[in-house]
Formats: C-alpha cells, sequence, structure tokens
C-alpha cells in the first residue's frame, strides 16, 4: 500500500430524508451535512464515490434472524398498533421508533458498509468510508439505541471471507456491545472499545470482559469516566493500539467513528476536540493496513458534521482550513462558521493513577495471547454485494450538490431551517432532490409500491409474529450483570463448565468455519434506561 492511498467513499443522497420524529436524538440529517461540507471544501474530487447498493434482508440474515428482518421490512407507522407484542418483542419502542421508509434506511446504511468491504476484499481500494454507518447496539434479535440493523457485524463477516484477521475499533462514547456480543467467542475478530463506563447505556463493558472460549482475550474494553480530555485518552489509545497491532496483526480494521465521545455532545459526557478524536484516526492509518472507516454516534450534529468532514480530510492527508467555506448549512455552524471546536472546562475525572491501571491491566491480558491466531482457510464465498450493484456517482458539482442545492434551499427555507427549541431536528427534503435527480419521484414510486402491498404485507407480519412468539420462551434467559463479572480466569473456568459464556449478551458468532454460523448463547438486553436517558437537551 505504499504511495497515495486510494480512498472509496460512500453516500446517498436520500440518506438524509429519513427522520426519527421530533426531538429524537438521532438525525441522518448529519451525513448530509457532512457530504455537503465535503463538497464545499473540494475534497470529494479525491476519493471514489459511490451510491450504495440497498443490502437486501437475505443479506441482513446473515446475522439478524429471519423474524426480525422480516419485522423490519414490513413494519410502518401506520400498521404498528396491530403489533404491539412484536414491536415489545423487537425492542422498537422510544429509542428505536417505527418510521417511515425504516427499512430503506437500514438498507441505505449497510449496503455502503458491505459493499465497502467487498470492495476492500478484492483490493480495489484501500480505505473505505460510510459515515451513514456504525450502527453497533443492534442485535441479533432485536433493535438497540437508535439502531436497527448492525452493518459493522455483516461488514466484518463479509471481510472474513478473506481476511483471516479482523480488528474492530470503537470510539463512540457508548460501549460497542453488539459487535462484541456477535464475535465474544473467536479469535478471528478482535473488538476494542473505549467507552464511558459507569450507569450509562448500554450497561456494559467492564474491563474484566475480555471474551471467552477461543475469544478470550480477543475482547478489549476501556471503561472511562466524564470529562476525559485529548491528552488523557491519547495516553490510553496510541500504547493500547501499538499493543494490539503488534500482538493481533490484523489483516483489515474497521473503525467506529462516533462522534458523541467529542466535548459538548447532546448525549455525552466527554470531552474530547475535533482533532483530538481525528487523532485516533490517523494513528492507525500509520499501520498501512485496509481501512473501513463508518459513522455511529453524535447528536449535536453541528459537531458530527464538522468532524466526520475534518476527519475526510486527514484520510486523504490534508490539514482542512478553520475557516469554513459557505455551505448549504451555514446557519448551523454560527456564530463562529469554524472547522475545530473549544473543550469546555469540564473536570476530568480520569485520574492518572486509574489511567495507567486500567492500561496496565490491558497490555497485560494482549501480552496473553498469541502472536498471529492460527485459523484455516477455506474457498472464498461469493460476495454478498455484486460489484455491478454499486453505482458509480458522478461529480456532484454537475448533479446539483452547489449551485442548485443552495437554490432549491433558498426556494424552500422551511425544509432546512432548524426547529425553534430543537435547533439540529427537521431533515432538509429538498437537498436530496436536487444532489439526485429524480430522487423524489422515485421515493413517491416507493411509497405507491408500499401502500400497494400493504394489505399482504401485514398478513406476512401476523405469521412472521407467531414464529417470534413461538421462539421466545427459547430467548428468554440473562446473564450476569458485567458491572460484578468474574475475573478472566474464573469467567473461562464457568464457560468449560458449560455456563452462559458471554456476560453482555448472546449473538456471539462461530467464524471459524466459511459460514459465520451463530451459536446459541441466550441473549439479554441492556438493563436500565435507554440511550435517550441522557438527553439534555441541545445546547449551544
Amino acid at each position: 500500500m505504499a504511495g497515495k492511498q486510494k480512498i472509496s467513499y460512500f453516500y446517498d443522497p436520500d440518506v438524509g430524508n429519513f427522520y426519527y420524529g421530533q426531538g429524537h436524538p438521532m438525525k441522518p440529517h448529519r451525513v448530509r451535512m457532512t457530504h455537503n461540507l465535503l463538497l464545499h471544501y473540494g475534497i470529494y474530487k479525491e476519493m471514489e464515490l459511490f451510491r450504495p447498493a440497498l443490502a437486501s434482508a437475505e443479506d441482513m440474515t446473515q446475522f439478524h434472524s429471519d423474524e426480525y428482518v422480516e419485522f423490519l421490512r414490513l413494519i410502518t407507522p401506520d400498521n404498528q398498533h396491530e403489533h404491539m407484542r412484536q414491536l415489545k418483542r423487537f425492542n422498537c419502542a422510544e429509542d428505536c421508533p417505527v418510521f417511515d421508509g425504516l427499512f430503506n434506511f437500514c438498507q441505505i446504511y449497510t449496503g455502503g458498509s458491505v459493499g465497502g468491504a467487498v470492495r476492500l476484499n478484492h483490493k480495489q481500494t484501500d480505505t473505505v468510508i460510510n459515515w451513514a454507518g456504525g450502527l453497533h447496539h443492534a442485535k441479533k434479535n432485536e433493535a438497540s439505541g437508535f439502531c436497527y440493523v448492525n452493518d459493522i457485524v455483516l461488514a466484518i463477516l463479509e471481510l472474513l471471507k478473506v481476511h483471516q484477521r479482523v480488528l474492530y475499533i470503537d470510539i463512540d462514547i457508548h460501549h460497542g456491545d453488539g459487535v462484541e456480543e456477535a464475535f465474544y467467542t473467536t479469535d478471528r475478530v478482535m473488538t476494542v472499545s473505549f467507552h464511558k463506563f459507569g450507569e450509562y447505556f448500554p450497561g456494559t463493558g467492564h474491563l474484566q470482559d475480555v471474551g471467552q472460549h477461543k475469544g478470550k482475550y480477543y475482547s478489549v474494553n476501556v471503561p472511562l469516566k466524564d470529562g476525559i480530555d485529548d491528552e488523557s485518552y491519547n495516553l490510553l489509545f496510541k500504547p493500547i493500539m501499538a499493543k494490539v497491532m503488534e500482538m493481533y496483526a490484523p489483516d483489515a480494521v474497521v473503525f467506529q467513528s462516533g462522534a458523541d465521545s467529542l466535548t459538548g455532545d447532546r448525549l455525552g459526557c466527554f470531552n474530547l476536540s475535533i482533532r483530538g478524536h481525528a487523532e485516533c484516526l490517523k494513528y492507525m492509518t500509520t499501520f498501512q493496513v485496509p481501512l473501513l472507516v463508518l459513522g455511529g454516534g453524535g447528536y449535536t450534529i453541528r459537531n458530527v458534521a464538522r468532524c466526520w468532514t475534518y476527519e475526510t480530510g486527514c484520510l486523504l492527508g490534508h490539514e482542512l482550513e478553520d475557516k469554513m467555506p459557505v455551505n448549504d448549512y451555514s446557519e448551523y455552524f454560527g456564530p463562529t462558521h469554524t472547522l475545530q471546536i473549544q473543550p469546555s472546562n469540564m473536570e476530568n475525572q480520569n485520574t492518572p493513577e486509574y489511567l495507567e491501571g486500567v492500561r496496565n491491566r490491558i497490555l497485560e491480558n494482549l501480552s496473553k495471547i498469541p502472536p498471529k491466531p492460527s485459523v484455516p482457510f477455506h474457498d472464498v464465498p461469493p460476495d454478498a454485494i455484486t460489484q455491478d450493484a454499486m453505482e458509480i456517482k458522478e461529480d456532484p458539482d454537475a448533479k446539483g450538490g452547489g449551485a442548485e442545492a443552495e437554490a432549491a434551499r433558498r426556494a424552500h427555507p422551511d425544509g432546512v431551517e432548524p426547529d425553534e427549541g430543537d435547533r439540529d431536528d427537521k431533515p432538509s427534503r429538498h437537498d436530496g432532490a436536487a444532489a439526485e435527480e429524480g430522487g423524489d419521484a422515485k421515493a413517491g414510486d416507493a411509497k405507491e409500491e408500499k401502500k400497494a402491498a400493504e394489505g399482504a404485507d401485514a398478513a406476512v407480519l401476523s405469521s412472521a409474529a407467531v414464529k417470534a412468539e413461538d421462539k421466545k420462551a427459547e430467548e428468554t434467559a440473562e446473564l450476569g450483570d458485567a458491572a460484578v463479572a468474574e475475573a478472566p480466569e474464573d469467567a473461562g473456568a464457568a464457560a468449560a463448565e458449560g455456563a452462559a459464556p458471554a456476560p453482555a449478551g448472546g449473538d456471539a458468532m462461530d467464524v471459524d468455519g466459511a459460514g459465520g454460523v451463530v451459536s446459541d448463547l441466550p441473549p439479554r438486553s441492556p438493563s436500565g434506561p435507554g440511550i435517550m436517558a441522557s438527553d439534555h437537551g441541545d445546547e449551544q
């Protein structure tokens, strides 16, 4: 991978149209804002641009259960009141509402991540970016923490068709529980999560949760306290990741760049600057390993767009000018109109002694793994998404991403102006049409098709509900709380005696064979309040 890095960028202009609902912190509109900044900084010209092929229901069932995927495919705001039991069963409630186009939203962001993995498998690129992806909380059988389909697990499964060892890194403020659970018992995937721990969603990710069976010591959890700053974060990140790369030597890296670990996040409590956040990603590029970069959390959306724009520039080798160019969403970035943000004066509760203790324990655990895990390798399975299905995008300027989008915005200001009292709430539905010709017509056709099929869908949904209820009795066993987990040695002994293996849940994947079969571990949903419990409004 010598010379200039080749970067593939996946973006669908429809992604910004999806809307979780009034006041909900998760706003896909932030991905459109990021894309618009990339256009106006001009750096998109240095990447290969792709519109992702939509992931199919069959693609999703490589990890998720058939019943759950069928539920996502058929549930709508109009019919959800008829299926209250399934809504509860699949955890589609306040945190994970049913909204217009839900399944299509999942198809788009998952298609970008899996399609990116396919390009990496074929060595057609060095780095892939999909800012719409990174939804790390979704479980095999349920939605969780604003996440419905776990595109990360599906992308890793795709990478495992070609790469013997895949490293997953998560710098979202919330623990990457869905991904950890999926690979908790294998050594073919190492998961490393840096997250807030203690009275915080999802309540998992204890320092002592290190994996089990073949996966013992291949789950790395870095529990942090409120107020961590750039210096403290990098004192942990760099030595830990250096040791991981030395001992594990992955063939590919998946990097979840959740921006809710930034200072001032609506749901977060860390104090990272954008440069401090990006330093983690920049450090991982120094190892010259194929890299899939995904989005994730981030709920003060003006800062999310800033962060992901800056990090795209870093991947391209640019230090972007701090003064922002005029863009379609300039009103979000006032009064400073700068790319960088200043950390607050909040207290850093992570003392040097605490950080040293965490670092030393993790380095000790990493020293116990074999330098290069040996795995049997088989014939490469076919791609989940074919190369032909990925649409190569033309120059966005020629498609109305610049001047035309600005004209559309000014013609329909109500569509993009933030609502009073919820500044980051409403997406712009006009820029998507301007940025991609025929977008509205396609959306209209899809809506008509959805209405026409609704009667048949309701019957299928009811059938899926019966199957799901039949399986419910088999899936209700719960595991102990990660916060009081046994020491790793004791946990391994318990697993050998047949105890429930994964402290964080039961969606572990057996990926030692070619197929990637879901092992029969009992699932556990995190107890306590949902992810929105920490919502304190959108502070300026």
